[in-house]
């Protein structure tokens, strides 16, 4: 076995060019499809580390709209303790408010530190349902009761010793206070979906929310572990009415997903899961597998390739008394230890690419190659090894000496096929990848630039904060709540490289919500179409610089206006008002005066349609945002001016601000993702198969150099020499990128579907990736037909 390894090494030391073509393309297919495993394996593992995962699940709402069920996690605030009481399945459940439904984080005060936190707000039965284990301590036993996360509790007392029992002040609007540590837990492990530094009882929450209390408002989460053996859809048929039997006029309905699913399938039509982010991971992983088998292709193509040249060395083997037996381990050997040696280089390939690979997906992860992995890579590389070998071990070591020697085997018409198939396959692939970037990159090119009618540049918000304790009659309009707030944005306003500032509350880049409390003259009672509120304050519409069409925006020039009202354009199309300035709308109880109309804006993702929307006059606390416009060129002075003005007025307070086109970047992470690494596949893709053509033109070039001089002794010309040698080849890639348009043209036109907003592509990306596809092919293929024309016939002629 040694010496058969040993002769194997002498071979492919000898035949440099050929053991380097195989071995940078497969290590170079292996590393990429190592490097999408360990992300792939990272992504399903998300959630997946609570004790009771197989009965862990989170109630889903459904509510009916005029375009069907739209599902969302927000349920009624008493569902939990009606599923503990009146559903025998149900073993424990808790209402859980996340970090996501408040517009800011907290600040966890203690002597003179100030840190900022997230905060969750939890039912009792939190720690049964969730998997978060305690450093010390215990769960809050009333109102007054905290418990920090190990990470937290070092920020704030440089230690997670003697914490419990100590006090902290949580500043955070209705909640500011005094709050012992009750207990310190492990903070959320990275494969966590929700992230906190700080647990409060959600008996505090529901005490300032009662109206949570009621079955028609819904805030919190739920979630349930059910008892085992309980049957799923069981459950969620005795649940679907239940918000329906507490309140006759909902058209509510529930229902059940497995909490660690939640991550993946993620997207809902009409109700139902219907994929989400797994759909990413299935494109990944079958990318991954495309990329490896164009690796396989390559390194097999190569190896038969070349052992065609090869039979007069069998038979010489065979005529000085060489069994077939040493030539099958010979042949073998040669192919497992070129593919040992290419899974060697990937697996350090993969390692130095991994911090790259890291921050293009945006994961946090370990580079562990645990045992299902290292076995999958070591079999895939046995495989490929024993398949690239079994022709010339089991074929040529076959044929008797006198055949080999007088040079009387031909290549097969069979396996000629196969050969060619597998190059079509190779860069069919290649030809998707290529026209999968050229539409990716110009949809994120449409996301980039598109005009969502308003100014998303040099924009900044940030929380007022504040350290004032406020008494309840203090937040009325026109109260000291108010006052202060128009002073602190006349004061942002006074600070050099400001040019406009004003209060806000939702969400502007992806507003999700909204109501269908809204009447006007001549309404459809029928009519159930969701209007989304905005929330602002005077001045928010021209900071953000979208423009009136009719009539005016808020303004203190003309007194309070909180029973005024402006809409957007698609709204008063909506509601058929004719002239509408003027025109009087009821909303929450209240009539409204219409004073502006907005022109339309996106203030969701390119996903979504243009919604009929409105804009609400908002000065309490709820809308304690401040929204900046900077001067283009003067960010950094004016952002640390903030930073000295913010800290005067909230001494001690961290300032944290956000740019909002940063957060319009996050709607499209994941379209992102796809599109850079779709780039760097594509590249590898177009690497691997490139190289095996390379090798495959030289083969070529080598076996018919005798043909070559005889064609040039008897006047063919250098182009003609070229054409015989490339011609073949071009023949495939012509055929590979007819059947390449076809599959990329279903599949990009399924991946654009999910945007509102989307590119359109035809006859003029096909022929860009065509004259891409060919360039690279003559390139490749180019230099071994020049080298092969150009050379002197007599040396041909002599070649042995």
């Amino acid at each position: 076995m040694l010496h058969t390894f040993r002769v194997a090494w002498r071979h492919l030391r000898k035949e440099r060019l050929f053991t380097a073509l195989n071995l940078v393309g497969l290590s170079t297919g292996l590393a990429c499809a190592l490097l999408i495993v360990l992300w792939v394996k990272d992504e399903w593992q998300v959630d997946r580390f609570n004790v009771n995962d197989d009965r862990l699940f989170q109630v889903m709402k459904n509510t009916e709209t005029p375009k069907g069920a739209e599902t969302t996690e927000n349920t009624p605030g008493p569902l939990a303790t009606a599923l503990l009481e009146q559903i025998p399945e149900v073993q424990y459940a808790v209402q859980v408010v996340p970090p996501g439904s408040f517009d800011k984080k907290g600040v966890v005060s203690a002597g003179d530190k100030n840190i900022e936190a997230s905060q969750q707000f939890v039912g009792r039965d939190f720690f049964s349902v969730f998997s978060y284990p305690f450093v010390g301590g215990a769960p809050p036993a009333d109102k007054q009761s905290v418990v920090l996360t190990d990470a937290l509790a070092e920020k704030v007392f440089g230690t997670t010793s003697n914490v419990v029992g100590k006090s902290i002040r949580w500043r955070q609007k209705d909640y500011e206070g005094d709050y012992l540590v009750s207990g310190i837990i492990r903070r959320p492990p990275l494969n966590a979906t929700a992230q906190f530094d700080i647990l409060l009882p959600y008996d505090l929450f529901l005490e300032k929310n009662p109206k949570l209390a009621d079955w028609r408002n819904s805030d919190p989460a739920t979630y349930v572990v059910l008892k085992p053996g309980a049957d799923l859809q069981q459950f969620n048929r005795k649940i679907a009415g239940l918000i329906k039997a507490n309140n006759e006029k909902s058209t509510q309905t529930l229902f059940a997903q497995r909490y660690s699913d939640k991550y993946l399938h993620n997207n809902y039509v009409n109700g139902a899961p219907a994929g989400g982010r797994i759909a990413y991971l299935r494109l990944f992983s079958i990318i991954a597998l495309f990329i490896l088998i164009i690796a396989c292709i390559n390194f097999m193509n190569l190896s038969t390739a070349k052992a065609a040249g090869k039979m007069k060395e069998a038979g010489i083997k065979k005529a000085i008394g060489a069994s077939r037996r040493s030539l099958i381990a010979q042949y073998l050997g040669e192919s497992l230890l070129l593919a040992g040696l290419a899974a060697g280089v990937a697996l350090l390939l993969a390692w130095l690419a991994f911090p790259l690979f890291l921050a293009i997906t945006d994961k946090q992860m370990a580079f562990h190659i645990d045992l299902p992995i290292a076995s999958l890579m070591a079999g895939i590389t046995l495989f490929t090894g024993l398949l690239a070998g079994s022709y010339p071990a089991l074929y040529l070591s076959g044929f008797k000496p006198i055949q080999t020697l007088k040079g009387q085997l031909k290549n097969s018409a069979g396996e000629m096929f196969i050969r060619k198939g597998l190059v079509v396959f190779q860069f069919t692939v290649t030809g998707i990848f290529i026209v999968a970037v050229l539409v990716i990159y110009r949809q994120m090119q449409l996301i980039q630039t598109k005009q969502l009618g308003y100014d998303r540049e040099h924009l900044v918000y940030f929380d007022k904060g504040g350290l004032t304790v406020y008494d309840k009659a203090d937040y009325a309009p026109g109260g000291k709540y108010e006052s202060d707030l128009t002073d602190f944005i006349a004061q942002v306003k006074n600070i050099p490289g400001v040019v406009d500032a004003a209060n806000f509350r939702h969400n502007i880049t992806n507003r999700s919500g909204g109501t269908t409390d809204l009447s006007w003259p001549g309404k459809d009672p029928e009519d159930k179409t969701e209007f989304t509120d905005l929330g602002a304050g005077y001045n928010f519409i021209e900071t953000l610089g979208i423009d009136i069409k009719a009539g005016r925006s808020f303004s203190m020039a003309y007194g309070a206006e909180r029973s005024k009202i402006i809409f957007n354009e698609l709204a008063i199309e909506h509601m058929g008002l004719k002239d509408p300035i003027g025109k009087i709308v009821h909303i929450w109880g209240e009539d409204r005066e219409i004073i502006g109309v907005a022109k339309n804006f996106n203030f969701q993702s390119l996903h979504e349609n243009l919604k009929p929307c409105f804009f609400d006059l908002t000065t309490n606390p709820r809308a304690s945002r401040i929204l900046v416009r900077i001067e283009a060129g003067q960010e950094a002075a004016t952002l640390a001016r903030l930073e000295r003005f913010y800290k005067t007025v909230n001494a001690g307070m961290p300032f944290s601000y956000k740019f909002l086109d940063d957060d319009y970047q996050t709607l499209y992470a994941s379209e992102q993702r796809v599109a850079t690494l779709s780039r760097y596949f594509a590249g590898m893709a177009i690497l691997i198969s490139c190289l095996g053509l390379f090798g495959l033109a030289a083969l070529t070039a080598q076996r018919k150099q005798k043909e070559i001089g005889i064609r040039r002794v008897v006047g063919a010309t250098t182009g003609n020499i070229l054409f015989l040698l490339s011609g073949s080849f071009l023949k495939l890639v012509l055929i590979a990128l007819a059947i390449a348009f076809v599959a990329s043209w279903w599949g990009l036109n399924r991946w654009l579907h999910d945007f509102a907003y989307r590119v359109q592509f035809g006859a003029g990306t096909y022929l860009l990736a065509a004259v891409i596809m060919l360039a690279i092919t003559l390139l490749t293929i180019g230099f071994q037909s020049l080298r092969a024309a150009t050379q002197n016939p007599v040396k041909s002629l002599r070649a042995d």
